[in-house]
């Protein structure tokens, strides 16, 4: 581990007379974090009901030209509760959502949460069989879809909700006033809500411990599942990120580019806007070549990212304007300690804000000190313990428990659920239990199963590796995905960089393959291989190279890889380029079907 990269005592010391800064809000945002929250009333409603007491006419929503006032889009919420409330719906019950980044999304989440309601944020990308798998699980009592997503219904009828005022639609434009008719069969939301009183009578009071939520796992995997966030969860990442740590004022603007189905935008973005009832600037997605266009046409003074994100912005021309901005924080999650300084420079921004989390998890990290390359720290249980990567579980020793990696070690990150840190998981039963490892340390303990490879940094500090699935092991050696992507991103030539391990027939482990994106129509993968070497130990250098057009990633910018890694080095199943790193060769070359059939018969001893 890189020295800069480990904590210890004097700094740690140094970096306290920092959290002074705003110590009332600091103390009352980790009680709340820390508390145990199942029978009090929590959740989105008590936070909106805040911001609107503190900055009524303050700016709550910024997007495409509109501006919304907190007290606006309040009696916008209670409009939409009404009528939801006035035709049926109930506490407890799940309402399915499924719209682009636009406010009312954020009006409809604010509704439903007053009225108690269970939203299920269905991911905009999904359609066909996956579509209906996530419908299914849940079982919505209703669905609310935007204009733009209706098409992504036209053949799921027999899964959808029968009544037309159980299927209900905003057209996809300033729904504030009445305009927009709705599709046969779907009932126009905004038309009918704005019929509706601006108060709402005796808002629902929700629990802790009752549901806020569903999120849907991005099913890189297979088929999505269906996290609950519980009030109480959210009410401690409204506490523990936006008042505790990021700390925005009235005053601030802050961006969030990133898509409200996922946890990162709607608890932690959102969140920590209406902590300081500041001014949430929406995008319908992400640019990064209109990026910091927006941030100074919206004076925005803060940015919530996924690291993703990040290295999109750092791969655009260098420009003058790169630091003509008033952003002064981020936060976020996924910044790759490979580009953490780079970013830093040459945007000029000093505060990084990373976190680490899940939306089903129950363990989280905050780099409450401001420390570079790392997720922060913890106040919850947790261990990082020794994983065979080879046999792909974690080690258990001759007493049948596990055990802890040492400092500057990686291993296998788990929360251990407690009263105080409980593991809420899945919809599904059998899901939940997949991801608890039990008899960890002693006889009868739990503990969650992050699927994360984390370096243990001391003082509680840990440093984000790498996906379980994405490490592999050649050589005897871990190699880390993201390690090699951020080597081979900076590479001339190079715009993407995906890496995996496919397995060699007659060998141990798995070798390194990449998937490269490139503009340049003669890119040999051969020309950056001198510098390869120069930045990678010889194990983690891939073998394999495929050149692709475009890389196919998640809503929340992570990559699809499961196909690649099916695809694997086969020439009858890619098309493009495909090169090899033969043994004892000191160039790359084209792998033919002849040389395929060569390495299957174990001609070549790698």
């Amino acid at each position: 581990m890189p020295q800069s990269d480990r904590i210890n005592l004097p700094r740690v010391l140094s970096r306290l007379p920092s959290l002074c800064v705003g110590l009332p809000n600091r103390i009352r945002g980790l009680r709340i974090a820390g508390r145990k929250l199942d029978e009090e009333e929590a959740g989105l409603r008590l936070c909106l009901e805040r911001a609107v007491a503190n900055n009524p006419e303050g700016l709550a929503i910024a997007f495409e030209g509109r501006r919304i006032t907190y007290r606006e889009l309040d009696r916008w919420s209670n409009r939409l509760a009404n009528y939801l409330r006035a035709t049926g719906s109930q506490p407890g019950e799940v309402v399915a959502v499924m719209m682009e980044n636009r406010p009312e999304l954020l009006a409809v989440t604010a509704a439903l949460s007053k009225l108690g309601v269970i939203a299920a944020f269905l991911n905009t990308s999904q359609q066909g069989k996956v579509l209906q798998h996530s419908i299914e699980l849940v079982k919505p009592a209703r669905i609310i879809a935007g204009e733009e997503r209706l098409a992504c219904f036209d053949a799921l009828d027999h899964v959808l909700p029968e009544a037309d005022s159980q299927r209900l639609c905003f057209s996809d434009c300033d729904t504030l006033s009445e305009s927009g008719n709705s599709p046969s069969g779907w009932v126009n939301l905004a038309e009918q809500a704005n019929m509706q009183s601006d108060d709402l009578a005796s808002p629902y009071r929700s629990l802790g411990k009752e549901p806020f939520c569903y999120f849907y796992t991005s099913g890189t995997t297979g088929l999505p599942k269906a996290a609950i966030l519980t009030n109480g969860r959210y009410m401690k990442a409204f506490g523990g990120v936006g008042l505790a740590s990021v700390q925005l004022k009235q005053s601030d603007r802050v961006l969030v580019p990133l898509p409200f189905y996922h946890g990162t935008a709607m608890v932690v973005g959102w969140g920590s806007a209406l902590a300081g009832a500041a001014g949430l600037v929406m995008t319908r997605q992400f640019s990064a070549s209109q990026f910091w266009e927006l941030v100074r046409e919206y004076d925005v003074t803060a940015f919530c990212y996924v690291g993703e994100l990040c290295r999109y912005l750092l791969a655009q021309p260098e420009s003058p304007y790169d630091r003509s901005h008033s952003v002064r924080i981020m936060f976020g999650n996924g910044l790759r300690p490979g580009i953490w300084q780079d970013f830093k420079r040459r945007f000029g921004i000093d505060r990084v804000l990373e976190f680490y989390g899940s939306s089903e998890g129950n363990v989280g990290f905050l780099n409450l000190l401001n420390f570079d390359a790392t997720v922060g720290l913890t106040t919850v249980p947790y261990a990082i313990v020794e994983y065979d990567l080879e046999q792909d579980k974690p080690r258990r020793f001759g007493d049948g428990f596990m055990r802890k990696v040492k400092r500057g070690e990686a291993g296998l990150l788990l929360g251990e659920i407690t009263d105080d840190s409980p593991f809420d998981g899945y919809t599904d039963a059998g899901k939940t239990e997949k991801t608890i490892l039990r008899n960890v340390f002693k006889t009868g303990d739990a503990w969650f199963n992050t699927g994360d490879l984390m370096r243990d940094q001391g003082y509680r500090h840990a440093q984000f590796v790498d996906r379980l699935g994405d490490t592999f092991r050649w050589k005897g050696e871990n190699v880390s995905t993201t390690e090699v992507e951020n080597v081979l991103a900076a590479l001339p030539g190079v715009s993407e960089a995906v890496v995996y391990g496919v397995e060699i027939p007659r060998t141990n482990g798995r070798v390194g393959m990449v998937a490269i994106r490139t503009e340049m129509s003669d890119f040999d993968p051969s020309d950056v291989l001198p510098a390869m070497r120069d930045e990678l130990s010889s194990y983690a250098i891939p073998v394999f190279v495929r050149q692709v057009g475009e890389m196919h990633t998640t809503g929340t910018h992570k990559y699809q890889k499961t196909q690649l890694k099916k695809e694997g080095f086969d020439p009858s199943r890619i098309d493009g380029p495909l090169w090899v790193l033969l043994p004892g060769e000191a160039r790359y070359q084209r792998l033919t079907h002849d040389i395929h059939a060569r390495i299957h018969k174990g001609h070549y001893r790698f």
